[in-house]
C-alpha cells in the first residue's frame, strides 16, 4: 500500500475534487478510489482531512425518480410528525427531545 499525497488547505492541484466539490458540480466519486488527502490545520487538535478524487474520472450524479422523491418526502413527514400527539409540528422534532414543543414542556396548569 502506497501512501497518499497530503496538500495543505488550498494547495490541490488542479483537476482534484472533495466530494462537496464533486457534488457542487453535480458529479460523484463514482467507485474511485481516494488520490490524495487535503489537510487544513487546526488549534490543539489535530489536522482536518478531507479526501480528493479526480474529477475526471468522476461520473454523473445519478438523477431522483419519483419513488426516490416520495420516499423522501415521506421521511421527512416523519420526521416533523410528534410521536405523542400525531400532528405535524412545521419543524424537525429533536431527537434528544423526542416530542413536539407543546408535549414536552407542557404549562403547569397546577401552579
Amino acid at each position: 500500500m502506497t501512501a497518499l499525497p497530503v496538500y495543505r488547505w488550498h494547495l490541490a492541484p488542479d483537476g482534484l475534487a472533495t466530494r462537496r466539490q464533486l457534488r457542487a458540480m453535480n458529479l460523484r466519486p463514482g467507485g474511485q478510489d481516494v488520490v490524495a488527502e487535503l489537510q487544513r490545520p487546526r488549534r490543539g487538535r489535530g489536522p482536518l482531512v478531507a479526501y480528493l478524487y479526480r474529477i475526471d474520472q468522476a461520473k454523473p450524479v445519478r438523477p431522483m425518480t419519483p419513488a426516490k422523491w416520495a420516499a423522501l418526502a415521506k421521511a421527512n413527514t416523519a420526521r416533523r410528525t410528534c410521536p405523542t400527539c400525531q400532528r405535524d409540528a412545521g419543524y424537525v422534532i429533536p431527537p434528544s427531545v423526542g416530542a413536539c414543543a407543546t408535549c414536552a414542556y407542557p404549562l403547569d396548569l397546577a401552579a
